[in-house]
C-alpha cells in the first residue's frame, strides 16, 4: 500500500480504529517518519498535544494537510 506522505507532512487524524487507546479523529500531527511495507505503510506521527503514535495504513485513515494549514 503506497502513501504519498512525507516526513514534515501535517496530517488531521480521520480514523483510527484498532488501537485500544486512539488519538482522537480530528488530531492534527506532523509526520515524523514513513515506512512502507509489502500491502501496508507504517507512519509515526507526533500528535497535537505531546503524544506520538504510529499509524497503520491501512486500516487507519488521515488526510494531507495543505503546507499553510495550521489548525
Amino acid at each position: 500500500m503506497k502513501t504519498n506522505l512525507k516526513a514534515g507532512d501535517r496530517v488531521r487524524l480521520l480514523s483510527m480504529t484498532d488501537d485500544p487507546d486512539p488519538i482522537p479523529a480530528g488530531t492534527i500531527g506532523t509526520v515524523a517518519g514513513v515506512y512502507p511495507h509489502s500491502d501496508w505503510t507504517q507512519v509515526d506521527v507526533d500528535w497535537a498535544g505531546g503524544r506520538s503514535l504510529m499509524l497503520s495504513i491501512p486500516p487507519d485513515v488521515v488526510e494531507r494537510l495543505p503546507a499553510d494549514k495550521t489548525n
